[in-house]
């Protein structure tokens, strides 16, 4: 999936993340919050990724990722195994400072590189229950992260009709379904990403990916 046309991530999906998001004073949503992030963040299973020039909040996220298999409007729950192609491996790396600065996360989550997934497509049939997989995240071997996708608060057949009640899916949109506890950002203290950092998240039966942290380079003018 080298250019998906969407690439939309679910905020506050695992009750670990919002119980370690309250000490900050956010409160649980009462619905699905996505937001955007722009397809140019997408990245390889282990391109490097950017430690932005303008901030020292980079953070990490592993994720799953479901990718859509056709296009579809006004799906229901029980029937949304139908559109998807697979699932794959996402980093749902996050700005923090620059996250903040709109509800809408949008810019926070959309710099260059920011959105690493893969190793490779896993197709529906193959993953038996999606709700049902372990997945970790370490940074320098160290495990900050470790979960289980059934602890989803909205499973992927809501995300998917809540999604296509708005607006149609295509084929080769990525959504990002949540992380759990352990994010940088949540530590006490904080443990932001600096340069040299490896970031590996693996998802059982589906791979893992593993990206580099390297200085941003110098600003393209093209």
């Amino acid at each position: 999936v080298p250019a998906p046309r969407k690439f939309l991530g679910l905020g506050g999906n695992y009750a670990s993340h919002l119980e370690e998001a309250a000490r900050l004073g956010l409160v649980r949503p009462a619905g699905q919050v996505w937001f955007n992030k722009q397809v140019s963040c997408v990245a390889g299973p282990y391109d490097p990724v950017h430690k932005p020039r303008i901030s020292d909040q980079f953070d990490y996220e592993g994720e799953l990722g479901v990718v859509i298999g056709q296009r579809c409007r006004h799906v229901r729950a029980d029937e949304a195994d139908a559109v998807i192609a697979g699932y794959v491996v996402v980093n749902d790396m996050s700005v923090r400072d620059w996250q903040l600065r709109a509800p809408t996360h949008t810019l926070g989550k959309s710099f260059d590189t920011h959105g690493p997934f893969g190793p490779w497509l896993v197709t529906r049939d193959e993953i038996a229950d999606p709700h049902a997989l372990r997945l970790r995240t370490w940074v320098n071997g160290e495990l900050r992260q470790d979960a289980n996708t059934g602890e989803m608060l909205h499973r992927i057949g809501e995300m998917i009709a809540e999604l296509t009640t708005a607006f149609t899916l295509e084929p080769g949109d990525v959504l990002s379904t949540g992380s759990p506890a352990g994010s940088g950002a949540l530590m006490s203290p904080q443990r932001y990403l600096r340069t040299g950092d490896v970031v590996r998240v693996e998802i059982e039966s589906i791979g893992a990916i593993e990206n580099r942290v390297v200085d941003e380079p110098a600003g393209d003018k093209t």
